[in-house]
């Protein structure tokens, strides 16, 4: 296929995405939750969490366009290495966030020695830090959203440029994104109520509701060269 992405601003279509997602899983339950426990077993062996949640959505991609798919193609390491490098730069950055942390506790600990409030100014200093670190954390995490999509759709194993792409594509759609992640976890929940047995679709869902927001993503962003030239022509 002759089509290349070049990256703007998403539409996020967040009432689309729940219901298309809905839709997918009830349509294709068995295949979709087989595909769900495959990717929960890979996620256990150390630092393949990644590599086994982009497989699964190439996984996904195959059941939504009817295609044959087998579980066993979550159990694909071809895109290890972009997605351990992704793990160690966020392992790097959540060290680097704790690094204040640290500071303000020496600091305050070596003070409360010689001070008779017996370090009672801590929490006073802590919490604004641990403020501050959770929004750039939460920042970061929905900067990165289409990621994963980037990387196992789109074959972008280059990590800058998939960050690059990926902070274009959220502009102006983080407060969404973060409800929507809000609003598939509050159905997570409903399923645990639900006797613990709702759990077995409810979860599955959060991944086909996020793999209808890849693809619509994904689409936005890709042209094709030859329907570009047949445009231009005419």
């Amino acid at each position: 296929m002759n089509t290349h992405i070049t990256a703007k601003p998403i539409d996020f279509k967040f009432g689309d995405y729940i219901s298309k997602g809905f839709n997918l899983l009830k349509n294709n339950y068995g295949s979709v939750f087989l595909g769900f426990l495959v990717t929960i077993v890979m996620s256990i062996i150390p630092f393949c969490g990644l590599v086994a949640l982009g497989n699964y959505h190439k996984y996904l991609r195959k059941i939504s366009k009817n295609q044959n798919a087998s579980a066993g193609e979550i159990f694909d390491f071809k895109d290890f290495m972009p997605y351990f490098i992704l793990q160690l730069i966020i392992l790097a950055a959540v060290f680097v966030m704790y690094i204040p942390i640290i500071i303000i506790v020496a600091i305050t600990g070596g003070v409360s020695e010689y001070s008779n409030d017996g370090g009672s100014s801590f929490p006073f200093i802590l919490f604004p830090v641990m403020a501050i670190m959770i929004f750039f954390l939460y920042y970061l995490l929905l900067k990165t959203f289409y990621i994963v999509p980037l990387i196992s759709l789109k074959g972008i194993t280059d990590i800058k440029t998939a960050w690059n792409i990926s902070k274009v594509m959220t502009k102006g759609n983080l407060i969404m994104i973060l409800l929507f992640s809000i609003v598939l976890s509050f159905l997570s929940q409903l399923g645990i109520l639900a006797c613990g047995i709702g759990i077995f679709f409810t979860l599955p869902l959060i991944y086909t509701c996020n793999h209808i927001a890849y693809e619509d993503a994904l689409q936005q962003i890709e042209y094709d060269e030859i329907k570009e030239i047949g445009t231009q022509e005419l």
